[in-house]
């Protein structure tokens, strides 16, 4: 199929499909005029490109997960280079909670003392 086809079938735009090309995650085969062409299995693919970068994964994050995207993803990490991306990114996220709820502390208090 077409880009533009796999970009119907998976709910994207072409221009996504070029990006995620352009950063190492997708792999299209060339017709001799130069056209791009996926088989079936690229939609499955993308998919799961795009719900690992829903999740905050970046482009760089998801080049770890290529060599496991034809397992299912659902059930968790299944290559040790996706478990550490996902260990480092939960990291991020706790530290920015963290800093989150110092924020919310120090809203909290300065409304106290406005209120009361």
């Amino acid at each position: 199929m077409l880009i533009g086809e796999l970009a119907n079938k998976v709910g994207t735009t072409i221009r996504a499909l070029r990006y995620y090309e352009q950063q190492g995650l997708l792999h299209p085969r060339r017709a001799p005029n130069g056209y791009r062409e996926y088989d079936e299995s690229k939609v499955t693919q993308v998919g799961k490109i795009k719900l690992l970068l829903s999740l905050g994964l970046t482009a760089n994050d998801v080049r770890s997960f290529l060599p496991c995207l034809d397992q299912d993803i659902a059930d968790g990490p299944i290559c040790p280079a996706s478990a550490q991306v996902i260990t480092r990114r939960l990291t991020d996220v706790e530290e920015k909670i963290a800093a989150l709820d110092l924020v919310r502390k120090h809203l909290l208090e300065a409304l106290a003392q406005v209120s009361g």
